[in-house]
């Protein structure tokens, strides 16, 4: 998509979203508790298809055949999230080139900082700056891999029970399923979502607002700047804090990428979006049937 492209016709409101971290705790963890039914009504609603159950992905024998079931059914929801995360970046620079913001539109930005978690004077160039480094994209290739590495492709307990591909953490009682193994004074859950697209949209939102991956969106701005797409592999970098394993989780994740040659999807989002330069087009993304994020095949494994 196109800098050019500008919703003019957005709404301009947004309701407080998803605040879950990441399952493996980072240094700085706070708990945290936002509400459990966050709607982004700037945005039109949601196709049907976009709240489908995870499939039964534990019935595959074939290695090859599960990996693909489970990446086509991730990349259509990941583009849809991506896209409307694009759509409120729209909405954003269009503001920020007004000498002068209506109340709704000063809310609605209060709103967006509130949720990314930047501590700026409204309007100010300063929390248009921060918004922009975290309001953006993740690329396809990180979200199949920490996704496939996160939920055992598709099948473990809360990736089944509660739609949950990022074992993302809640705390309110009740707000998801206790982990067996929790430690006692723990009053943690795993988040449980309707459906696993809200489970992606959820950890897009922690990538880009916590401050464990400042490195992430550092890195991702840098690619921006010189007008690149930032890839999955260049961004794990920015996961040293998402597992207490470190460096050696990060590089599971990087050989996760490479092995199953998730790179195919980035360069598919990057070719579809940079084609939807019209608002139609744009909104047709946002709200359109899944066939229209089909990829041009499948890719295939190094090994």
């Amino acid at each position: 998509m196109s800098a050019g492209v500008k919703l003019t016709a957005m709404a301009a409101t947004l309701v407080l979203a998803f605040g879950w971290g990441a399952f493996h705790k980072p240094a700085d963890y706070q708990p945290e508790y936002d509400q459990d039914n966050a709607t982004l009504d700037a945005l039109p609603p949601l196709p049907d298809w976009a709240m489908a159950d995870l499939p039964d992905f534990s019935g595959y024998h074939d290695t090859a055949e599960k990996k693909a079931a489970f990446f086509s059914f991730l990349y259509p929801r990941i583009v849809l999230a991506n896209t409307r995360v694009l759509m409120l970046r729209d909405n954003l620079e269009i503001l920020e080139g007004k000498s002068e913001l209506t109340d709704q539109e000063s809310a609605w930005l209060e709103r967006q900082a509130k949720r990314l978690r930047v501590d700026a004077e409204v309007a100010s160039s300063e929390m248009y700056d921060k918004l922009n480094r975290r309001l953006d994209v993740i690329p396809p290739s990180l979200i199949m891999a920490q996704a496939a590495n996160e939920s055992a492709w598709g099948t473990s307990r809360f990736a089944t029970q509660g739609n949950n591909l990022f074992g993302q953490w809640c705390f309110t009682r009740g707000c998801g399923l206790v982990p067996r193994s929790r430690a006692k004074g723990a009053t943690h859950e795993v988040a449980a979502f309707q459906s696993p697209y809200e489970s992606i949209r959820a950890y897009i939102t922690n990538l880009n607002r916590h401050d464990s991956y400042q490195a992430l969106r550092n890195t991702r701005e840098q690619a921006r700047t010189k007008d690149r797409f930032p890839g999955g592999i260049a961004l794990a970098q920015g996961l040293i804090g998402y597992s207490e394993r470190g460096a050696a989780y990060v590089e599971e994740i990087q050989a996760m990428i490479r092995h199953n040659n998730l790179g195919y999807y980035d360069k598919e989002y990057k070719a579809l979006i940079g084609s939807s330069n019209t608002l139609p087009e744009l909104l047709q993304l946002a709200t359109g049937d899944k066939a229209a994020f089909t990829p041009g095949g499948i890719a295939k494994s190094e090994g």
